[in-house]
């Protein structure tokens, strides 16, 4: 497209239409747009996007015809009277937690809207999400209908550890489900960097089940101890760069973000959750060592002892990726208290059969003083049993003043607070640590 500037302003479309800018009747925005030929696949692509006729842009208005923008077919939708200036572009963001109220949620509804509510007990360290129901879904079946469900990941790390599943509701557009689903040992660090994915799917007993539409919440917008009501549109799943597409420069730069991304993924993916409990317990004096009963357990039989030690708590786990091919997990826990030279500090849990939510309520005793345990590192690791080959790795912590996040808070709050039993939730990984070994 060409424009010439004159007295008279003339508007050219390569050699296919030309249009005089006078006083005269307005055509709608659809019948001029049709104006526009497909470019053949013969004709030479434009090395300029803004040359080309779908990318005129949305802040001129020509003399004569109000502030009619007559010129933009392609204006985006919830931007009446080109409030946002500028050229169109062909590629626009996705935001996959609009708001049904928002003025970006027009094109959205078409794969229907989700209203659910988020709360987190800061207390019990879970986040319950209330899923209420959803209307105007896409119709995925051949009766015109579809049989949805709601699935739940926790973002960054999804994995089956994290995900949790509504019923399904047979042959229906407008589910009404009112089903409660929550996640265990979720701390205050996981609400400012993790979002939660809210995945409405159609399930098919022949097929593979389709996805309809998702949506994604910041779980930063969720202020503990409150509920928090959602009603949003369903988006398309966000789709991953081509590169393709891109110019060589980025092409480089598409390839290594996403070696990186892929790389950070695998490294730091969840295998669940571990209730840790620490408790540093001074030595007792000659009057208190008939009432030492509370530090003894499996690992130390700490009743009578008169020198103080580390007094390990085992909880429970919550969420644990599944190791056997019954979906299910046998697992059981096993602690270090490292450098251990005289090979003496290992001790386990009993096993739990088939479940990913085991509890222990297991303690151990380290006879250990202050000082010495400053240069200790407590190492728990979690394993999914195996009769006649080797146990499977599920997942590993480690505590001590060389730790990042919550596994050097959590030590540093057992040296500080003597006496003091400090209970966290921790992340299990899947990086094995380096000094343990299989048994």
């Amino acid at each position: 497209m060409t424009v010439r500037r004159g007295k008279k302003l003339s508007i050219s479309i390569q050699e296919h239409m030309a249009i005089d800018v006078c006083p005269g009747p307005i055509r709608p925005i659809r019948q001029i747009s049709a104006y526009f030929p497909r470019r053949s696949p013969t004709s030479p692509a434009s090395p300029n996007p803004a040359s080309s006729p779908l990318a005129l842009s949305s802040g001129f208005v020509a003399p004569g015809m109000g502030g009619t923008h007559l010129l933009s077919p392609l204006l985006a939708h919830g931007q009446p009277g080109g409030g946002g200036g500028g050229s169109l572009s062909l590629t626009s963001s996705v935001d996959t937690s609009v708001e049904i109220n928002s003025s970006d949620s027009d094109d959205c509804t078409a794969l229907g809207t989700l209203e659910f509510e988020l709360r987190y007990e800061r207390s019990s360290s879970e986040l319950h999400c209330t899923v209420l129901r959803a209307k105007g879904l896409k119709s995925m079946d051949f009766n015109g209908l579809s049989d949805p469900y709601v699935k739940l990941h926790l973002l960054p790390g999804a994995c089956k550890a994290n995900k949790l599943k509504t019923k399904t509701i047979r042959n229906s557009l407008n589910p009404v489900w009112n089903e409660t689903l929550t996640y265990i040992g979720i701390t205050e660090e996981d609400l400012h960097r993790k979002t939660l994915r809210l995945t409405v799917c159609d399930e098919d007993k022949l097929t593979h089940n389709e996805l309809i539409g998702e949506s994604r919440v910041p779980l930063k917008r969720v202020k503990p101890d409150q509920t928090k009501h959602f009603h949003t549109c369903l988006e398309h799943p966000p789709p991953l760069p081509s590169p393709t597409a891109m110019g060589e420069a980025l092409r480089g730069i598409s390839c290594y973000l996403r070696e990186w991304e892929n790389e950070q993924l695998h490294s730091l993916e969840e295998r669940g959750r571990l209730l840790l409990s620490l408790q540093f317990l001074p030595p007792l004096s000659l009057e208190e060592t008939d009432g030492g009963g509370g530090r003894g357990g499996r690992g130390g039989g700490g009743g009578g002892r008169r020198s103080g030690g580390l007094c390990v708590g085992v909880k429970r786990c919550a969420h644990l990726a599944a190791m056997d091919v019954n979906g299910f997990s046998d697992p059981y826990v096993k602690i270090y208290l490292k450098p251990d030279i005289q090979k003496k500090s290992k001790h386990k849990t009993p096993v739990m059969k088939k479940t990913l939510n085991p509890e222990f309520n297991e303690e151990f005793f380290y006879e250990i003083s202050l000082q010495e345990l400053a240069n200790k590192t407590l190492e728990v690791t979690v394993w999914d049993y195996d009769l006649g080959r080797s146990n499977d790795f599920i997942g590993g912590v480690c505590l001590s003043c060389h730790s990042q996040g919550d596994g050097l808070r959590h030590w540093t709050e057992c040296l500080k607070n003597k006496g003091t039993r400090v209970e966290r939730w921790h992340i299990l990984t899947n990086e094995l640590p380096r000094t343990i070994g299989h048994d």
